[in-house]
């Protein structure tokens, strides 16, 4: 199985990569993009039986700093 997990900063935590790539977009002449935040992916190639509460551990103690960024499992 495949998990997808995308790890994004919290609202309100500045984001000088987002801010880096929309004046990059702007320069490039595309005015209508209001704002960019970055991320990562992450992808977990895994065997069916890990749980949804195993890779939301993995989440909280090691793939996202819970206290300046959010998290969100896709299961494909």
């Amino acid at each position: 199985m495949k998990t997808r997990i995308f790890v994004t900063l919290k609202n309100g935590v500045l984001d000088p990569q987002g801010k880096a790539i929309h004046h990059a977009i702007e320069g490039l002449g595309f005015s209508a993009v209001q704002d960019v935040r970055a991320g990562r992916l992450i992808e977990i190639q895994h065997e069916q039986g890990l749980s949804t509460s195993d890779l939301e551990a993995m989440c909280t103690k090691l793939l996202a700093n819970m206290v300046i960024e959010n998290f969100e499992i896709e299961q494909a």
